[in-house]
Parts: C-alpha cells; sequence; structure tokens
C-alpha cells in the first residue's frame, strides 16, 4: 500500500481510502465562465478532488473570478492547486523588476485589469493562493504537474524549469513506474487534448477562443466549455489517443 505524505512540494494521495471522484483541469488562463460552466455541470462533492493543473491566470480577462471561483471550491470539495509559470510570473511581476514587463507581455495585463487596474487591489488571499500552491501531486496511478516529468527522475528531484516552463513534444518515454503523467502547460491550438502512451495534456488554449478541457481521472470522460459558456461532455481520451 502506498502510504500518503505531505510537503511543500507536493503530495501522494493513498487511493485505497479515496471515494468520490479525481478530476484535473488544464490551463484555465482567466475563462472565469469556461470554469463556472464547466464546474456546474461536475456539481463536486466534498469526497471529490479537484486538481488545477496551473495556469489559472493571465491571458483571460476573469483572473480575479477565477481565483475567486478555486478559492470558493474549498468548501465543496478537496482542492489541489498546482503552481504554473503564469502563476511564478506574477508573483515575480508584482514585485516589479525585470519580470513586471515580461509578465505585462504575457497576459499579465489582462490579469491586472480584472483587478481594477491596480496591484494593490489584489488581496492578500490570491496571492498567498499562489504562493503556496504545489509543485506537483501523485497518486497510486498518476503523477500531476504543471509542464512536464521527466521519465524516471523522482519528482522531488525536478528542476522548477522542468516543472513549469519545458515543454512536452510527444515523443517523451512513459514512466517506468506505469503511471500516466498528466500535464498542462504546452497549449494545443487544434483544442484537442494530445495524449500519448503515458502521457496526457490538457491545455486545450481556451483562452483562444477552444474548450478548456478538465477530465475524469479514473474514467477518462472528458468536460469541457468555452468562454462563451456553450459546454459538451460524452467523450473520452482514448478518442485522441496517438498510436
Amino acid at each position: 500500500m502506498v502510504r500518503a505524505h505531505f510537503n511543500t512540494c507536493g503530495r501522494m494521495m493513498d487511493q485505497s481510502t479515496q471515494k468520490g471522484r479525481t478530476i484535473a483541469i488544464g490551463d484555465i488562463h482567466g475563462c472565469d465562465v469556461a470554469l463556472g460552466t464547466i464546474l456546474y455541470h461536475l456539481e463536486l462533492t466534498r469526497e471529490d478532488t479537484f486538481i488545477c493543473l496551473g495556469d489559472a491566470v493571465d491571458r483571460g480577462h476573469g483572473t480575479k473570478h477565477v481565483i475567486e471561483i478555486l478559492l470558493d471550491l474549498k468548501a465543496s470539495c478537496k482542492l489541489i492547486m498546482i503552481k504554473g509559470n503564469h502563476e511564478e510570473m506574477m508573483l515575480d511581476g508584482l514585485q516589479g523588476g525585470h519580470w513586471e514587463s515580461i509578465w505585462l507581455q504575457h497576459g499579465g495585463k489582462e490579469a491586472i485589469d480584472s483587478y481594477g487596474g491596480r496591484y494593490d487591489l489584489i488581496p492578500e488571499e490570491h496571492r498567498i493562493f499562489m504562493a503556496t500552491a504545489l509543485d506537483y501531486y501523485e497518486t497510486e496511478t498518476d503523477i500531476f504537474v504543471h509542464a512536464t516529468a521527466v521519465p524516471g527522475v523522482p519528482l522531488e528531484d525536478l528542476t522548477k524549469q522542468e516543472l513549469r516552463w519545458d515543454r512536452i513534444t510527444g515523443q517523451e518515454d512513459p514512466d517506468p513506474s506505469g503511471r500516466r503523467i498528466i500535464c498542462g502547460h504546452t497549449a494545443q491550438k487544434s483544442g484537442k487534448p494530445l495524449v500519448y502512451e503515458g502521457w496526457a495534456c490538457l491545455d486545450t488554449a481556451a483562452y483562444r477562443g477552444n474548450y478548456l478541457t478538465a477530465i475524469d481521472v479514473h474514467t477518462n470522460e472528458l468536460f469541457q466549455a468555452k468562454q462563451s459558456g456553450k459546454y459538451r461532455d460524452g467523450k473520452t481520451l482514448e478518442r485522441y489517443l496517438i498510436k
């Protein structure tokens, strides 16, 4: 049996005692209506686990509302927030200096506009939420990261570059543990999840007008919505598997 353990970098969940669903969602990027639509149809309960794979902020116009929604989820389910490169950029950018201009050019302006255009209007609770997000999360069957993992390398040994910035190519080997690696970050402009042996990338570029994608980790069922509010479900990851 795998024992659960907790630290500041990541978590292992013991599935032998888990009840409810485990849902993972790709890069939200300020698409608050899409997120709200998916959550409305999921009807999460306290027994469910909801994993945000990072990059909840920037690019779209609803960053403030997205974080409010995620914070509210803590009362209705088990929320796991993984830190993406955009959470890292936003936190660094708010300190000024070199990263501020980079952040503002890569979706930060839209994020700060959602707070009324002023840094001082960002609640401390929102800053803490981003700062305390996990580097990764793992279960007996799956590994959850924002950007990528290196098959065979212990998660605690991965660099921030690998966890938050590197991109996948679709040619990576499966993890020797047999666990699937579920990530975001590498935006699929096609709007389709990138699925190949041992890997699933859920960043379907929602901020570009595509569907935001969430999956039930155990059944592989997809739950998708656009920022327009259009919703669809019933498809599975197997539909997109590259063989």
